[in-house]
């Protein structure tokens, strides 16, 4: 394997560099060269701008082309790309930034000012959605020839930040090693070559829309159809020329709500890729009677890229997450760590040279998720069947998904419970047609008249938008067990139906289990 990331893709790009890699429908379209030339401008700008080898480059700036050449000229300078989801609000980026103490930060041009006093020295550059902002002005300067710096294959390419328990985020540090073999093992088993076109309809400052859907694409010099947001009825009719689609099952309900969506409308697709989140075995029905196609679900996470895949050529099983890929392990361990035989349950653990190198200045904890012989706990409860296929069936680790995008009741229950008027707060998910589960709420007054209204005003510039509670609900006091904590399975079972009709989801709580010895 090559060393360097963009070593592979360079590999992998077409002879003739003038085809093309990105077009934005009705805008401009960049070849293969463009991307090189521009590129290597941009590589200069950052190692002059201070990213030298090792050093991190922070970005939160909105989808745009300009914002993958951004990501691709880290590479190429040997720094780490460190992208930032756009709806983070200023606290959580003041703490990103201060951990991850980047070179360079690269804003929106609106947040300059912000940017500028949170940065503790770090260069701050902008790029706007047009292409505009100081960092391709410096760009348009320099020259287009770069020598791509020379790294390991362990050496760091990228941190990307996952909530914790806690509510304090870590940083997971991806090798060159570990994108680079995830993306070559994932062309080969998705069937990609240089004729694919995808229709890139995901955001792009998290793995999926980032080091799946991107990366495929550079590393078989295929093309995409760059969508800077998503719209059902636009994205339809995009699939006349395309050929995949990645998305998460949020846009799967959505393209099922557009009439246009129909077997004929996609006869040039080939396949569609669902992750993030779990797909719904009904969403997995509908789409293939509408449309003939067998949605293929894929697994992974932050610290690892995709670990699992359904078959394309063979059996997708609805509710499944496919085998593992084939250069990853994986077994279902117990509560006492053993390994469980075929359809137990227990904590799926992986390994593999797309697991991550550690979490960023965090060695203790790095450490703490690892077994000795090297496989990671992912903290997801799983079950493989025994021809291997992976079940996803719940999460050990307090998560909800919405949207695709990982929120933690810890971070959201941290800022409810510093609100006046709150005694104490326990935030679930709760099932939803639309975001798969909804952030959901449920406080405890401290005496004080509260209402949803005033809890949602109070989290309004603390919270990014999809960590908010989609509804607030209040109690007398919070259901515990004989051992005080929060019985949140009971509050589920009370608020389930809450956004999907149920005629039962105000049944009483139930009286609190006895205590079984364990929290």
């Amino acid at each position: 394997m090559t060393n360097t990331l963009y070593d592979l893709f360079q590999s992998n790009f077409p002879t003739d560099r003038s085809r093309p890699f990105l077009e934005v429908p009705g805008g401009r379209t960049w070849s293969y060269a463009d991307l090189e030339d521009e590129t290597a401008r941009l590589a200069r700008v950052l190692v002059g701008a201070g990213a030298a080898k090792g050093e991190r480059v922070a970005a939160q700036v909105e989808k745009s082309p300009e914002a993958i050449l951004l990501y691709l000229a880290c590479v190429r300078a040997g720094a780490a790309y460190l992208p930032l989801n756009t709806a983070y609000e200023a606290a959580e980026i003041e703490y990103f930034i201060g951990d991850a103490r980047p070179a360079v930060i690269v804003c929106r041009p609106a947040d300059l000012d912000r940017m500028s006093g949170l940065g503790g020295g770090a260069k701050v550059l902008t790029l706007g959605t047009g292409g505009d902002g100081t960092l391709m002005q410096l760009a348009a300067g320099e020259t287009p020839a770069f020598e791509t710096v020379a790294a390991a294959p362990g050496d760091l390419a990228a941190i990307l930040y996952t909530s914790g328990t806690t509510g304090r985020s870590k940083g997971a540090m991806m090798s060159h090693r570990n994108l680079a073999s995830n993306a070559s093992t994932l062309r080969r088993i998705w069937g990609f070559t240089g004729e694919d076109v995808l229709l890139h309809a995901l955001p792009i400052y998290h793995t999926h829309g980032l080091f799946v859907a991107t990366n495929c694409v550079l590393a078989s010099g295929s093309r995409m159809l760059f969508m800077p947001r998503f719209d059902a009825r636009g994205a339809v009719r995009l699939m006349e020329r395309a050929t995949v689609f990645m998305g998460v099952p949020t846009l799967y309900g959505r393209l099922l709500a557009e009439p246009s969506l129909n077997a004929g409308a996609l006869r040039h697709m080939r396949l569609f890729i669902s992750g993030s989140a779990p797909l719904l075995e009904e969403t997995f029905r509908l789409f293939g009677e509408r449309t003939g196609h067998t949605i293929l679900e894929r697994y992974g996470m932050t610290e690892t890229g995709m670990l699992t895949s359904n078959p394309l050529d063979g059996e997708r099983r609805a509710g499944a997450v496919g085998p593992p890929l084939p250069d990853v392990e994986a077994r279902i361990a117990g509560e006492d760590g053993n390994t469980l035989g075929a359809d137990e349950t227990g904590v799926l653990e992986v390994r593999g040279p797309n697991v991550f190198a550690g979490y960023w200045r965090q060695p203790g904890k790095t450490a703490a998720e690892f077994r000795e012989d090297g496989f990671f706990v992912t903290g997801d409860l799983a079950r493989i069947s025994a021809d291997g296929y992976v079940s996803i069936v719940g999460r050990t680790k307090d998560l909800i998904i919405s949207g695709g995008l990982n929120v933690y009741p810890k971070e959201v229950e941290a800022a409810i419970d510093g609100l006046d008027g709150v005694g104490e707060s326990a935030v679930i998910g709760l099932p939803h047609p639309d975001f798969g589960e909804a952030v959901t709420a449920v406080v405890a007054r401290a005496g004080a008249a509260l209402s949803e209204e005033a809890v949602i005003e109070g989290l309004a510039g603390k919270l990014a938008k999809f960590k908010m509670p989609k509804a607030v609900r209040f109690v007398d006091e919070l259901p515990r067990n004989a051992m005080g904590k929060v019985q949140k399975n009971e509050l589920r079972a009370r608020y389930d139906g809450l956004y999907t009709g149920d005629a039962h989801r105000n049944r009483p709580l139930p009286n609190p289990p006895p205590s079984r010895g364990r929290e």
